[in-house]
Formats: structure tokens, C-alpha cells, sequence
């Protein structure tokens, strides 16, 4: 973030100097954060767990020089690889549509105004996806009692 201070009146510099200091006091009183992970590594090590289990760090463990990461959110789940493309605009030959996620405006207009996806399956390279079939219902057993 940058602020041009030439054109902050004398009020906003001052209210923005105390501010300053406000954050600059709070910074100054918290912990180093070498001795914050000690603490957190030496609590996590007496409940028996390590500090990857609570927060899924790499098997590197936590060091000072490594920067904090964010928690993977349950909604995105595991990261799939990179795939290859299985349709293509017919209009524009730069435009590829891999299948995953949601489908490009330019196919979802396509298919929009009635036309089939099988059409924009690329030869060779790809087949059409299947669309999700729903799951047979299972089959109940009845074992006969002997008698």
C-alpha cells in the first residue's frame, strides 16, 4: 500500500502518524514469533500430536524462514493435474475447454441455443464425457435361516 503523503492535509497526517504509532506499539509488545512457534510446537508435542497434524503443513515442519500458508478449504477439495484439452470453439481455434469446471461463455452459448457438446469434442484428442449416471439401486440379500 502507498499514500501519497503531498496531498494529505495536516489533519489526515496526524491522524494517520497516530495511527501509525498505535500499530507500531502493538507490533513492539507481541512475541517474537521464533518463540511463539517454540511454544505452539512444545504444546502440540505434550497432547501427542505433531504440528502437521493441526495445521497440515509439508513434512518440513515449521522453521523460521518458512512463510505461513493458508489452511486448503474443504470446498476445493484435492488439486487435480493439468489435462489436456477435450473441446474447441469452432470460431476460434485459441479457445479449449479442458471438461473441468465450469463450461466457457463461448460453449455454454452454443449449447445454449440447442447444440450438442459431442460437436466440440476435439478428434483424436478426446472423447466426450460421459454425462453422471445415477447409481443402480443395490440389491437386497435375504439369507435363509437353516433349520
Amino acid at each position: 500500500m502507498s499514500i501519497d503523503l503531498s496531498t494529505l492535509s495536516p489533519r489526515e497526517l496526524g491522524t494517520l502518524i497516530t495511527t501509525a504509532q498505535k500499530r507500531q506499539a502493538a507490533l513492539a509488545k507481541r512475541a517474537p514469533i521464533a518463540q511463539v512457534r517454540g511454544k505452539l510446537t512444545r504444546l502440540a508435542k505434550a497432547e501427542g500430536y505433531t504440528i502437521e497434524e493441526l495445521f497440515g503443513g509439508g513434512s518440513g515442519g515449521i522453521s523460521p524462514s518458512t512463510t505461513p500458508r493458508k489452511a486448503a478449504s474443504p470446498a476445493r477439495g484435492r488439486k487435480l493435474g493439468k489435462v489436456a484439452p477435450k473441446y474447441r470453439n469452432p470460431q476460434n481455434a485459441k479457445e479449449t475447454w479442458t471438461g473441468r469446471g465450469k463450461q466457457p461463455r463461448w460453449l455454454a452459448a452454443y449449447t445454449a441455443k440447442g447444440r450438442d457438446l459431442g460437436e466440440f469434442v476435439i478428434p483424436g484428442v478426446a472423447r466426450l464425457t460421459p454425462a453422471k449416471s445415477k447409481p443402480a439401486t443395490k440389491k437386497r440379500v435375504v439369507k435363509k435361516s437353516a433349520k
